[in-house]
């Protein structure tokens, strides 16, 4: 009995000192981020602050007794963001980002990885010091922007969207370049073939998890629906991710690789919005504990002793980061406005940037002086960004008045030729087909090969009978692939027009024989890694002429995993799109009218100022004032006492904005007004292939087009440069006598 109490007070002794730090912790926290709350500022800063305070530099307030501990929750915490980062991210939507983004961010990128470096180099600090400071600053925050936006009310502006895609690209840059940094730091050299290896690795892995993960966790969570409550969806989905970042562990990279591209993976499945909020509570707790930690490392007497390298790479940051992304925004065909929006939006460094510098610390690369000044930096940077963002217009029209115009006409002209559509050449569709053929099925194929020689291989101790049981089992696993790899047909369509137009033959030729010696090399591999040189040729000839004469089965066994694949890529997509149709139908938008009273909060506002399409997403159809009305007001129409206004919207829409105008009520019925909402479709050759502006729909019908229905899907409040389409079916409002005029010219 007294050996059982010495062990249980040993394991209170052991237990204490984590749960007190835990506690002090979230204590802390909690009252820091109540404050920044009531203050309105970003909790981050609220947490930092509340590492200072539980730290060992400020000793009026109890510390943490076991740093180990906390660096371990951190760790975790760190996990747990990538992870969350990884469920709001997805390949699909790095893919829609467009080439405006992509060169705003990669310019960025790339010259405050320079600038960064530089500015290092020129304080003294060591190259690795430099380098970390470089890429640190080329990441900014999307925590600090979203909230800025969400303050300031920009999000549905026209930057708001160049700047979302920008943080997109910058979060998978940042991934690749933690992964680089860990191998120069291991490495510590600076070796180009190291990094090349590096990449070809990263890449390897990258395409064989998304491709393997895609195909087999969907399905795995779809086998399973009838069982996940959300108690086992959570456990499930915590799994996936500590079961990926151990896969990464072993092969090489870091955790935070592994959480990043499960959550990215999951994001692709139906479970992704239900995972997502499930995980939340779990990451806020320990991205608490992270951001915590991170303040814990603040130590005033470094920053006093380093707050000339604080202010200069501060104003690094504000103004190197603002104008490189302003001249990438510019460089990718934006015009003047909307590039400064853009730029003046990401001059700030945040959370990745924190995770960048733990990774140096925990490699042991990095001075002990670089994490407080970036976390400071940070903290500036942060209180700064919605300044920045405000003084984005006054800052644009005083470049307007001071640039030279022949300079800005420049600017205007390579805007508009930038924005241009160009087509893509058949060739070029088809090379870049072939291309991304071979590079995911070399990748399966080399995996599935390694797998076997490394793992079962070794098993059998060197029996002949075994060594070909394996190999043919391992080429039957490999054989869908092969045939996709050499023989399927790919890039139909242009590979037809080229056909027909009798272009390219001879390198179309090239391509496909490069197909095929590609899976003639890896079956040549397979059999070499299992058998002497003279039966891996024998077998190698005997299994190309059996692999020739039955390409039909390979066909339907590779479309099969092929379907299930995209399938399950697409499962979400799909998904939201059949929920978004189910919401759409019977389509709800109608007409009606308000009179404005004398008291009405919206009385002389103009409606560009009021934008209640963005806020809403209702129409303004007309205005009707005394014995006039104005149709299809501009933005610049102010709203005056008894005004009736004439409302295009759902029935929530209407409720939003009869709470939104509070004293205002309903006037005159529908059906007595002049100007009328009506669908028409479309058959009228007149229309059909033209843009919604080169129609002149809005001038015939003195009205505006608020919906368009094609082949089942809808699009509320179409842009001008939206094509119209034959049997599209046009919700248009506009004077009642003209319409009735287009209608029966349009049927």
């Amino acid at each position: 009995m007294n050996e059982l109490e010495k062990t249980a007070t040993e394991a209170s002794h052991h237990l204490y000192p984590l749960i007190s730090d835990l506690g002090l912790i979230l204590m802390t926290a909690a009252v820091a981020i109540l404050i920044f709350k009531k203050i309105k500022q970003p909790l981050v800063l609220g947490y930092l602050i509340a590492g200072f305070l539980a730290g060992p530099h400020f000793t009026l307030f109890p510390s943490v007794k076991d740093v180990h501990n906390v660096e371990v929750w951190a760790e975790i915490g760190v996990i747990i963001l990538l992870f969350s980062l990884g469920l709001e991210f997805s390949f699909k939507k790095l893919m829609k980002v467009g080439a405006t983004s992509s060169v705003t961010a990669l310019v960025q990128i790339a010259s405050m990885v320079f600038l960064g470096y530089f500015v290092g180099q020129l304080m003294g600090w060591s190259t690795m010091d430099s380098l970390f400071l470089g890429v640190i600053l080329s990441i900014s925050s999307t925590t600090i922007i979203l909230r800025a936006f969400d303050e300031l009310g920009v999000k549905g502006q026209k930057f708001a969207g160049i700047v979302f895609g920008a943080l997109i690209v910058e979060d998978i840059v940042a991934i690749l370049m933690m992964v680089l940094l860990s191998t120069i730091a291991v490495s510590q050299q600076f070796s180009g073939m190291e990094l090349v290896f590096s990449v070809l690795k990263l890449l390897f892995f990258l395409i064989l998890w998304f491709v393997g993960g895609i195909f087999f966790i969907p399905t795995l969570l779809k086998k399973a629906k009838n069982l996940l409550s959300d108690e086992t969806l959570l456990i499930v989905s915590l799994a996936l991710c500590l079961m990926m970042v151990i896969l990464a562990t072993m092969a090489g990279f870091s955790p935070a690789l592994g959480a990043f591209i499960m959550g990215s993976i999951i994001a692709e499945t139906t479970k992704a919005e239900r995972i997502e909020h499930l995980v939340k509570p779990v990451k806020d707790l320990f991205g608490a504990v992270f951001f915590v930690s991170v303040g814990m490392l603040i130590n005033p007497d470094t920053l006093v002793e380093y707050a000339w390298p604080v202010i200069i790479i501060t104003l690094l940051t504000v103004f190197g980061k603002t104008i490189s992304s302003t001249i990438g925004t510019l460089i990718s065909g934006q015009p003047l406005k909307q590039s400064v929006q853009t730029g003046m939006s990401l001059a700030q460094i945040g959370e990745f940037s924190f995770i960048i510098a733990t990774l140096g610390m925990t490699l042991g690369v990095t001075s002990n002086f670089l994490y407080p000044i970036v976390v400071a930096v940070s903290a500036i940077s942060t209180f700064t960004t919605p300044f920045m963002i405000k003084m984005s217009i006054p800052v644009y029209n005083k470049l307007e008045k001071i640039l030279p115009n022949k300079f800005i006409k420049a600017i205007e002209s390579y805007s508009s030729s930038s924005q241009t559509i160009k087509a893509t050449s058949n060739w070029i569709l088809f090379l870049r087909a072939s291309i991304i053929q071979i590079i995911i099925h070399s990748v399966l194929i080399i995996a599935i090969i390694l797998l076997s020689s490394r793992v079962f291989l070794p098993m059998v101790n060197g029996s002949q009978w075994a060594n070909v049981a394996i190999a043919t089992a391992t080429l039957l696993c490999i054989a869908p692939f092969l045939y996709a790899l050499s023989l399927r047909k790919i890039a139909v369509k242009p590979y037809e027009e080229l056909k027909a137009e009798n272009k390219f033959r001879g390198p179309i030729r090239i391509v496909n024989l490069i197909r095929i010696l590609f899976a003639v090399f890896y079956i040549g591999l397979l059999l070499n890694s299992f058998f002497s040189n003279f039966i891996a040729f024998a077998a190698l000839v005997v299994f190309i002429v059996a692999y020739i004469a039955f390409p039909k089965k390979l066909q339907n066994f590779y479309d099969r995993i092929e379907n299930r694949f995209m399938q399950n890529l697409n499962d979400r997509e799909n998904a939201e799109a059949t929920k978004s149709k189910r919401e759409l139908s019977p389509w709800d938008a109608h007409m009606t009218t308000f009179e404005i009273n004398a008291e009405s909060n919206i009385i002389g506002k103009p409606l560009h100022l009021l934008a209640l399409r963005e806020k809403i997403g209702i129409n303004i159809a007309a205005i009707k004032r005394g014995n006039f009305t104005i149709n299809v007001p501009n933005r610049n129409e102010q709203i005056y006492p008894n005004d009736v206004l004439y409302i295009i919207g759902t029935d929530r829409q209407i409720d939003k904005f009869r709470v939104f105008m509070k004293n205002s009520k309903v006037a005159i019925p529908e059906n007595d007004a002049e100007t009328v909402l009506k669908q028409f479709e479309l058959k009228n050759d007149a229309f059909i292939g033209k843009t919604i502006r080169e129609s002149q729909l809005r001038e015939k019908t003195n009205g505006l087009i608020v919906g368009i229905e094609r082949e089942g899907q809808r699009m509320m409040n179409p842009e001008s440069h939206v094509v119209l389409q034959k049997n599209d079916i046009l919700w248009i409002v506009g004077d009642r006598k003209k319409m009735n005029s287009i209608i029966l010219n349009a049927s």
